[in-house]
């Protein structure tokens, strides 16, 4: 295949190479087919909504039971990956998800009640997991301030976090290796399906494949216009890193993913995980309910008032040795539909197009199950 030439002929395209469309070039590709993988900028990239250095990952996702076969798909083919490529994808710190019953349900992606979906899942799919009270958090989590004594834990420990660059990194080596045709730097200008085809016009060639997967994330709303556009918002997310008295405790062997209800308002949930590289700093993030905005306006990095409100409202208060100072900071988007659930399912008026974005904010611990 040459990419040289105006017209180029394959089996299947996929159009964007973050989490989903990496994984999708990679399987495509492990099953022999004559795949294409086109994104605009050169993956793993920070441009999108796969980076930020870590992903929150479990088994007994309390987004329902429609995920949670993905996602232990997904570990056990991240388990096939590191064994391919000597590498660690997944480091099991354990999850622990933190919340009260006595305050009201904790809602998060959907999910009426989190926590409770969350332990609903793992006795229903037999998840090992451990349920802890306040007086065990306490002495088990000492990094840990303000355990209320109405909370209780979920711990799920062969849970922990995913490394998403190094995962889509070794997902395109992977498919190229094994065949796969992949351009940068490439921008899919339209997509349309003509006599059972598909074509994908881009700003270098023309594509002619028998099927395609598009897999664009904030881009998908444009490309594919209605009815997309319609139902589909990007919202911009912050990361933050912050600097620490001693990075020991923060440890992977130490301290656990964590998801912490922290009251019974939504705005004061945040996650927080372990250290990989104390050179990085401890790293703090929040889903937040924002404005629909256009993703092609969102810089790279946050605000530095907003790390310091961030740290001031929920880090400070909550975690014992993390220091105010910023190492750094990051922005990333969610695309989102109205339900925020998944989008896996072919197009509406094009069979030949399957559409498996948008992600909703949760779509990394499942995208190399899907």
């Amino acid at each position: 295949m040459s990419w040289n030439t105006s017209t180029i002929h394959t089996d299947v395209v996929v159009v964007g190479l973050g989490a989903m469309g990496a994984s999708t070039l990679y399987q495509l590709a492990k099953r022999g087919e004559r795949v294409l993988g086109i994104d605009r900028f050169v993956p793993p990239h920070a441009k999108g909504s796969s980076h930020g250095g870590t992903r929150v990952t479990r088994e007994a996702v309390g987004e329902g039971p429609a995920y949670v076969p993905l996602a232990v798909r997904s570990h056990e083919i991240i388990a096939d990956l590191e064994k391919e490529f000597g590498e660690t994808f997944l480091v099991k710190s354990g999850t622990l998800i933190v919340g009260s019953p006595m305050n009201g349900a904790t809602p998060l992606h959907g999910a009426q009640d989190f926590l409770a979906s969350s332990i609903a899942m793992a006795e229903e799919f037999g998840v090992e997991h451990e349920i802890l009270n306040a007086e065990q958090l306490r002495a088990r989590y000492p990094q840990f301030r303000n355990f209320r004594d109405t909370d209780r834990g979920y711990l799920e420990p062969n849970a922990g976090y995913m490394l998403p660059e190094a995962l889509i990194d070794a997902q395109i080596k992977g498919a190229r290796a094994l065949g796969a045709e992949v351009v940068t730097d490439t921008v899919v200008e339209k997509l349309e399906q003509v006599d059972g085809k598909v074509v994908v016009h881009t700003n270098n060639a023309t594509v002619h494949a028998k099927r395609a997967v598009v897999a664009a994330g904030g881009w998908t709303r444009g490309l594919l216009g209605a009815p997309f556009d319609r139902i589909l918002t990007v919202t911009r997310q912050t990361i933050h890193w912050y600097d620490a008295d001693d990075f020991a405790p923060f440890a992977p062997e130490k301290m656990p993913v964590f998801i912490w209800f922290v009251t019974d308002r939504l705005e004061d949930y945040f996650t927080g995980f372990p250290v990989t590289d104390p050179r990085e700093g401890v790293k703090m993030v929040a889903s937040r309910d924002t404005p629909d905005i256009d993703h092609e306006t969102i810089g790279p990095k946050a605000e530095c008032w907003e790390s310091d409100d961030f740290y001031n409202k929920h880090v400070g208060p909550n975690m014992v040795g993390v220091k105010p100072d910023v190492v750094n900071n990051a922005t990333c988007f969610y695309t989102n539909t109205p339900d925020n659930g998944f989008i896996i399912d072919a197009h509406p008026e094009m069979d030949k197009v399957i559409v498996v974005s948008a992600c909703s904010g949760h779509g990394f611990k499942h995208s190399l199950g899907v």
